[in-house]
């Protein structure tokens, strides 16, 4: 019977302690909430690290990388975050002129380079690499990364397109105000000297120097004469 009351597990009383301190509830935000993913797998990436001797390959993190679009404008951004941590390991726009190349030691993998990548919070340019766990997810990026560079040219293409027009508007306009005040202070044309033209002028120049010389050639013969006499 004791030995019965031994096993038994005393219940414990239902204890609860109200908080201190009461904290607000905080929206935090990712900066991705006007994006549209058009891709996201996992995988590692590397970057070529050239201040040791010699350069190398070394791992960045690992993580899901994303292919983010703007959903009001056409450019397009890849963001990957480190597992656990979620520290950005990769963040840049996505150009027109870059160019995702095989990796010659794995199927899985693909290079590329960025003039300015933002995961330091400091723009500085990257060589890249990405490794996936399988060949089909790799191709799936570069058909997505392929995807985000023409929509990237369609929005530059735009975009100059956009500044040729203004630029024309404020030559148009700069013009018609240059008519505008022409026609209003019309000058006495009559009592203005036409300014001589270049040739003119430098005949003129010529003209003048050839008399010079020939006034100084005359005077020293004139005075070799009346010293001879």
């Amino acid at each position: 019977m004791a030995d019965d009351q031994a096993d038994v597990v005393p219940a414990s009383p239902d204890i609860h302690f109200e908080p201190v301190v009461q904290l607000p509830l905080v929206d935090t935000k990712t900066l991705e909430e006007n994006e549209d993913t058009l891709f996201k797998m996992r995988a590692k990436l590397y970057r070529y690290d050239t201040v040791d001797d010699p350069p190398e390959w070394k791992e960045r993190g690992t993580g899901e990388i994303k292919i983010l679009k703007h959903k009001t404008e056409d450019y397009v951004r890849i963001l990957m975050r480190r597992d656990k941590t979620l520290k950005i390991c990769a963040n840049h726009y996505i150009q027109p002129y870059m160019e995702l190349k095989p990796n010659n030691s794995s199927d899985r993998a693909w290079v590329w380079s960025v003039m300015a990548d933002f995961a330091d919070e400091e723009p500085k340019p990257e060589l890249l690499a990405i490794k996936f766990g399988n060949v089909e997810n790799a191709q799936k990026f570069k058909e997505a990364f392929n995807e985000a560079k023409s929509l990237t040219a369609k929005f530059s293409t735009r975009q100059e397109e956009k500044g040729d027009k203004n630029s024309e508007g404020e030559d148009a306009s700069s013009s018609s105000e240059e008519d505008d005040e022409n026609e209003n202070t019309s000058p006495d044309t009559t009592s203005v000297k036409t300014p001589a033209s270049p040739k003119k002028t430098e005949e003129v120049t010529d003209k003048i120097s050839n008399l010079k010389v020939t006034e100084d050639t005359q005077n020293s013969e004139a005075t070799k004469k009346e010293e001879e006499k």
